[in-house]
């Protein structure tokens, strides 16, 4: 073999494998990323699920089922556990329920105080609470709740 034939297969070789290795990278990060945005689309679900207010401040609680207002975290809130035993479905008995313990349904903290909401169509208001996280948070009714704003994850639990 010629010593050009030589280096074109000492060259080919790394380069394949350093091509699998980029390529299985990649995917092992796309697999990564999509679990942690895991099910945004549930937020189609319920009413008003893409406008529920942050109860620690401005903005909005993206993940609305879960401990942490922007990451889909493995640790849901009060209202993702209940929403998830209604088979991920908005029904008459999930609006009804307080899921949060603050005193108000979940109903009427997404805008659906009558409980007629279908997917796709208007809700009859705007959001006015987050339906899992005990609002005010730390007074009141919820002064007992083991959350508290800037927590994340695990911490949010068991305080």
């Amino acid at each position: 073999q010629s010593t050009w034939g030589a280096l074109v297969t000492y060259t080919t070789v790394p380069c394949v494998f350093l091509t699998m290795a980029l390529f299985h990278i990649l995917a092992l990060s796309c697999a990564l990323i999509s679990c942690a945005l895991a099910h945004p689309q549930y937020r189609d679900l319920f009413p008003n699920g893409y406008s529920v207010p942050n109860p620690c401040g401005g903005g909005t609680w993206d993940a609305v089922g879960h401990m942490n207002a922007l990451h889909h975290t493995h640790d849901k809130n009060a209202f993702g556990r209940d929403f998830a035993a209604a088979g991920h479905s908005w029904t008459v008995a999930l609006c009804q329920k307080d899921s949060d313990g603050d005193g108000k349904t979940n109903g009427e903290e997404l805008g659906d105080p009558m409980c007629n909401w279908t997917p796709g169509s208007s809700p009859s208001g705007r959001a006015s609470g987050q339906p899992g996280i005990c609002e005010p948070v730390g007074s009141g009714a919820c002064a007992s709740v083991a959350f508290s704003c800037g927590c994340h994850g695990h911490s949010c639990v068991g305080k």
